[in-house]
């Protein structure tokens, strides 16, 4: 008899099984649809008496190794149970429904002094477990998350000294900015005021030279009238003795 190859003929084999019969599949899921299913028609089949036979997947209960099919069907059973759990959890998040395992609630200040005391060597692991009532995973997994948080923490602080930094700095800037302009501006101030009481001293310069100049033309001019008096004189002088 040729292998079977689909779940119907396989169903209708068991419903005809006899003692002493073998019962040959091309595959496990030429048997059933699941692990579950499979494994239940196993247990049948060996329950009456009879054996199994997968050809892909190289089981024969002939051969006396029934320990080592039922250790295969039981990973495949788990296998197929996170593939529909997956399939679950996939489909409630295509839906906003998944939330994700509630976590283990665990009281944080007692949670974080048994971990001091831990890692201070004054109790061992298993102890530590033991007082918060944690699973080894579940327990080293809250230290990770504490060590997240501690950073997030870190990360945040450091982030908003950085932007005080920046915001310092953009004030020193635009302040020195201000200061440079009142400087400029002031300097502008002083060199106009400079330029102003230059050109004053220069005029004042010009009126002095003017007044000098106005002085020395007087006194030329008063010599030159004494000089012509008294030409005058002496010639009066000497036609009034001729």
């Amino acid at each position: 008899m040729s292998a079977i190859s689909d779940r119907e003929t396989f169903k209708d084999r068991l419903r005809t099984l006899q003692p002493g019969d073998t019962v040959e599949v091309e595959s496990f899921s030429s048997a059933a649809g699941s692990a579950k299913e499979l494994i239940a028609a196993v247990m049948q089949i060996r329950n009456t008496g009879a054996d199994f036979v997968s050809h892909a997947e190289g089981a024969d209960t002939r051969e006396g190794d029934f320990l080592k099919l039922c250790e295969a069907l039981h990973a495949l059973d788990q296998s197929d149970r996170r593939e529909r759990q997956q399939a679950g959890i996939e489909k409630a998040k295509a839906e906003g429904k998944y939330a994700g395992r509630k976590p283990i609630a665990v009281d944080s200040a007692l949670f974080d002094e048994v971990v001091e005391r831990w890692r201070a060597g004054e109790i061992t692991a298993r102890e530590a477990m033991e007082k918060l009532k944690l699973k080894p995973n579940t327990f080293y997994r809250r230290i990770n998350e504490r060590k997240e948080e501690a950073m997030k923490d870190y990360r945040k602080v450091e982030k908003e000294i950085r932007e005080e930094i920046k915001e310092a700095t953009r004030q020193s800037q635009k302040d020195l900015d201000e200061l440079k302009k009142q400087v400029k501006a002031e300097a502008k101030e002083l060199k106009k005021n400079a330029e102003e009481t230059l050109s004053l001293h220069e005029v004042k310069r010009e009126m002095v030279k003017d007044r000098i100049r106005a002085e020395n033309e007087y006194n030329s001019d008063m010599r030159q009238l004494k000089k012509d008096v008294e030409a005058e004189a002496k010639e009066l002088k000497k036609l009034i003795n001729d």
